[in-house]
C-alpha cells in the first residue's frame, strides 16, 4: 500500500486539474491504439468530472497514430514491387493531420459511452503570443467547464512552423508536456498530472535495479544526481522533458505530479493524497527531511552521546529524567492524538485485538509512566558502584564497578509505552539506544522519541536514542554486532524467535509468556478465584497474564471450582481443556498446551498433585512466571524452590511480575534467559562490570616481588 502523504495534504483542495497524457501512455509498443488504457483513462476523468473537479486534457499520441494509419494505407495501396522499394518515413507535419483526426474520434466515442461531452482545441507556440487569444482560450475554456465538457489540447503539430521532427525548443512552449505546463498557468489550475509509462521520476533509468523513485523532488537535491535514460520510444523528450515542464510549473505555483497513465485510479489516487509518482512543489524544499542515517551511524551517534552522558553528575542525570517525565505530561494531547490515529489505522486495517489493545494508551498511562520514571530517577545512581573492593598487593587496591552495556537495540512491536520504558532506563543506565518500532505504531513512536529526545540536554544530544525509521530493517540491524551491545525484542513469539536465531549479539528476553496458575488441594478458595481472575482478565495481552490453569483433582468436583469456571465464563474467557479437563469438566480440547493466547481465553488441566503441576509446566511453559495457590506452606515451599521460571509467585497475582510493580522503576521487558539478567529487567539488567586498578608503579616481573594479600576490602574506605 502507498499510505497518505502528509505533505501532499492540499490536493484535497484542487478544483481544476490539467491532465497531460503521454504518447506511451496512448500507444502500444507497436504504435496502434491502447484501447484499454484509454478506455479506463476516459472512465476515471468521467468520475472526477462527475464530482465536481474541472478536468482539462492535454493529449499527445496525434503523430504516432497518424504515421500507424499512412503506414496501413501504403500498404493497402503499394504493389508488390513498390513494397520491394526503400520506403520513406512519411512527413510528420501529415502525420499529424491524419492523426488527430483519429485521435480526436477516439476521444469522442469514448467518452460519448460515458455521456460526457468533449471539446478540441488545437494551439500552436505562436498563438500564445497574441494577448487577444490567451484572453478568448481563458473565457472559451470557463465556458466548456461551467458546461461540464472536457476540454481536450493538443499541439496543432500539423501547421506548426517548428522544424521537423521537433528539434526546435525555442519559444513559448516546445512539447505537449510544456503546452501542459503553460495551460496550468494561463488557465490557473490547481494541479497538473503528467501521466508517463512509468511510475514517476527515478533517480536512475528505471530499467536499472539500483534506480529509487523519487516521491517528492527536490531540485537541490536531485537536479544533479539523476541520471536520465533513452528518450520516449514514442514522443519527444521522454522524462527529460517531462521533469522540465514539471519544474517550470512547480516553480511558477502549480503543483505537479508525474505518475503512471498505466494503473488503475492514478488519478484519484493522487487528488487523495497518496504517495504515488513524483511530486514537485515550489515548497518542496523546506518538507527536506533530516539526512537518513544508517542503523550503523545511529549506534556510533548513540555510543558517543551515552559517553557525554556518563561523564555527567548523577546529579545532571537525574534532572534529565525528571524533564523527561514533565515533557511527557506536558505533551500529553499531543500524544493522545497521535497514539489515537495509529489505533484508527490499525482498526481499520484489521489488526488482531491483542495487538490493538497493546497499541492504545489507555486513560492515565502517561501520567503513570511519568511517575515511573520519576521513582527511576529517584533511585540510587546505578553506574560506577563499587560492588567488590579487594587490595591485591600492598598499595595495589582492584575494585569492581557497574558500567553500561553501551548500545543496545530494542526491536518492539505495537506497544508504545515500552518506548518510553526503555528510553527512561537507557538514560538512567547511561547506555546508548536504538529503537526499532513496529510501524503500527509509527506515529506513537515518532511523536514520543521526540518528545523524549527534546528534553534531553545538548551537552548529551539527542542521538542517545535514536528511532530506526530507515528502510533498514531488522536483519541488517543484527548484522552490526560490532557497534551494538545487546538486542532486546518486545514482541510476538515469532519476532522473538527469529531474532535469536538471525544475529550473534547477545539477546535478551522471552519468546512466549505462557504463565500458569496451579490450584493446590489447600488454597483457600475465596483467595484463588481473586487472583486467577484478577491473571487472566486484569490485562490478557499481557506477557504475564495467567494463560493455562493447573487444578488438583481433588478440586474437581467441589463447588468452589464451578464457581471460579462460572465467573471466568461471566467475564467473558473462553476455555479449552487438557487431556482430563476436557472430559472431567466437559470442556472443548486445546489444540496445544504450550500455547499463549493474548486474550479472553484460556486452558484449563487437572493434575495429580504439586509434583505433576511442576512437570507439566517444565513440559508445557516457557519458564516465564508461575504461581501456586496453597494453605499447606510445605507444598507452597516445594513449588518455589523447584519451578524453574524467572518469576514463581505464592498466593499473589501473575500480574506482579513487572518491573514497575517490583521497583525497578520501569522495565525493558521479561528476561527467560539463564545468563546476565533474568525476570523483569531494570536498571541493574542494563549493567556490566568494570576493573579498577589503582597502583603506584608496582610491575609484575614474573612474580617477583609481589606479595598477594587478595584481603577483601569491600567494606572499608578508600584512603
Amino acid at each position: 500500500m502507498n499510505g497518505t502523504d502528509p505533505s501532499r495534504g492540499f490536493f484535497k483542495d484542487v478544483k481544476r486539474l490539467i491532465i497531460k497524457v503521454g504518447t506511451a501512455v496512448v500507444t502500444r509498443t507497436d504504435g496502434r491504439l491502447a484501447l484499454g488504457r484509454l478506455g479506463a483513462l476516459c472512465e476515471q476523468i468521467k468520475d472526477l468530472n462527475s464530482l465536481g473537479y474541472e478536468v482539462i486534457v492535454v493529449t499527445s499520441g496525434a503523430v504516432g497514430l497518424g504515421r500507424q494509419r499512412l503506414k496501413y494505407r501504403r500498404l493497402v495501396n503499394s504493389s508488390f514491387a513498390d513494397l520491394q522499394k526503400p520506403q520513406v518515413d512519411f512527413d510528420g507535419k501529415a502525420c499529424a493531420a491524419v492523426g488527430q483526426n483519429n485521435l480526436m474520434a477516439l476521444y469522442d466515442t469514448l467518452f460519448s459511452q460515458l455521456d460526457v461531452t468533449s471539446a478540441q482545441l488545437l494551439v500552436t507556440d505562436s498563438d500564445f503570443r497574441d494577448k487577444g487569444f490567451r484572453k478568448q482560450l481563458d473565457q472559451t475554456v470557463k465556458s466548456l467547464l461551467a458546461l461540464r465538457v472536457i476540454p481536450i489540447f493538443n499541439e496543432n503539430d500539423a501547421v506548426s512552423t517548428r522544424r521537423a521532427p521537433y528539434e526546435d525548443s525555442s519559444g513559448i512552449f516546445w512539447d505537449n508536456d510544456s503546452l501542459a505546463a503553460l495551460l496550468a498557468l494561463e488557465l490557473k489550475a490547481d494541479l497538473l498530472v503528467l501521466l508517463s509509462d512509468v511510475e514517476g521520476l527515478y533517480s536512475g533509468p528505471p530499467s536499472d535495479p539500483q534506480s529509487k523513485l523519487i516521491h517528492t523532488y527536490i531540485k537541490e537535491i536531485h537536479q544533479s544526481e539523476i541520471t536520465f535514460g533513452d528518450k520516449s520510444r514514442v514522443g519527444r523528450g521522454g522524462m527529460t522533458a517531462k521533469v522540465k515542464a514539471a519544474v517550470n510549473a512547480a516553480y511558477a505555483g502549480i503543483p505537479v505530479v508525474i505518475t503512471s497513465g498505466y494503473a488503475p485510479e492514478n488519478i484519484m489516487k493522487v487528488l487523495q493524497g497518496e504517495r504515488v509518482g513524483t511530486l514537485f512543489h515550489q515548497d518542496a524544499h523546506l518538507w527536506v527531511p533530516v539526512k537518513e542515517v544508517s542503523g550503523r551511524e545511529m549506534a556510533v551517534a548513540a555510543r558517543e552521546s551515552s559517553r557525554r552522558l556518563q561523564a555527567l553528575s548523577s546529579q545532571d542525570r537525574k534532572k534529565i529524567l525528571l524533564g523527561v517525565a514533565d515533557a511527557l505530561e506536558a505533551n500529553e494531547k499531543l500524544i493522545k492524538i497521535e497514539n489515537e490515529a495509529d489505533v484508527a489505522a490499525a482498526q481499520q486495517a484489521g489488526l488482531e485485538k491483542s495487538l490493538i489493545s497493546r497499541l492504545a494508551l489507555k486513560p492515565g498511562k502517561i501520567e503513570s509512566l511519568a511517575n515511573s520514571i520519576r521513582v527511576l530517577a529517584n533511585m540510587e545512581d546505578p553506574i560506577g558502584c563499587v560492588l567488590k573492593r579487594t587490595e591485591l598487593a600492598d598499595g595495589l587496591l582492584l575494585e569492581k564497578t557497574s558500567s553500561p552495556l553501551g548500545v543496545l537495540l530494542i526491536v518492539f512491536e505495537s506497544r508504545p509505552d515500552a518506548l518510553v520504558q526503555i528510553a527512561s532506563l537507557a538514560i538512567r543506565s547511561g547506555n546508548g539506544l536504538l529503537l526499532k518500532g513496529g510501524k503500527e505504531a509509527k506515529r506513537s513512536n515518532a511523536i514520543l522519541h521526540k518528545v523524549i529526545t527534546t528534553a534531553i540536554p545538548d551537552t548529551v544530544g539527542g542521538r542517545l536514542i535514536g528511532l530506526v525509521t530507515s528502510r533498514d530493517e531488522i536483519p541488517d540491524l543484527l548484522k552490526l554486532d560490532d557497534v551494538i551491545d545487546l538486542v532486546i525484542p518486545r514482541g510476538s513469539n515469532k519476532l522473538v524467535s527469529q531474532i535469536k536465531s538471525s544475529t550473534k549479539i547477545p539477546v535478551l528476553g522471552h519468546a512466549d509468556g505462557i504463565c500458569h496458575v496451579y490450584m493446590d488441594k489447600s488454597a483457600n478458595m475465596e483467595m484463588a478465584k481473586r487472583v486467577v481472575l484478577d491473571a487472566k482478565i486484569d490485562y490478557p495481552a499481557a506477557c504475564n497474564a495467567m494463560e493455562t490453569l493447573l487444578v488438583h483433582q481433588d478440586l474437581v468436583q467441589t463447588a468452589g471450582l464451578n464457581e471460579l469456571i462460572v465467573d471466568l465464563r461471566t467475564e467473558g474467557v473462553t476455555l479449552f481443556g487438557g487431556q482430563r479437563a476436557c472430559k472431567e469438566l466437559n470442556l472443548p480440547e486445546a489444540h496445544s498446551l504450550h500455547h499463549e493466547y493474548n486474550s479472553m481465553a484460556c486452558t484449563v488441566e487437572i493434575v495429580d498433585d504439586v509434583h505433576a503441576a511442576i512437570n507439566h509446566i517444565h513440559q508445557h511453559g516457557s519458564a516465564h512466571t508461575d504461581c501456586i495457590i496453597a494453605e499447606d506452606q510445605d507444598v507452597a515451599e516445594l513449588f518455589l524452590c523447584q519451578v524453574d521460571s524467572a518469576a514463581v509467585f505464592h498466593n499473589a497475582s501473575t500480574r506482579f511480575c513487572d518491573g514497575a510493580r517490583f521497583g525497578l522503576g520501569a522495565e525493558v521487558g521479561i528476561s527467560t534467559s539463564r545468563i546476565h539478567a533474568r525476570g523483569p529487567v531494570g536498571v541493574e539488567g542494563l549493567l556490566t562490570t568494570k576493573w579498577i586498578l589503582r597502583g603506584s608503579g608496582q610491575v609484575v616481573n614474573g612474580d617477583k616481588g609481589v606479595i598477594y594479600t587478595h584481603k577483601d576490602m569491600t567494606l572499608q574506605s578508600v584512603d
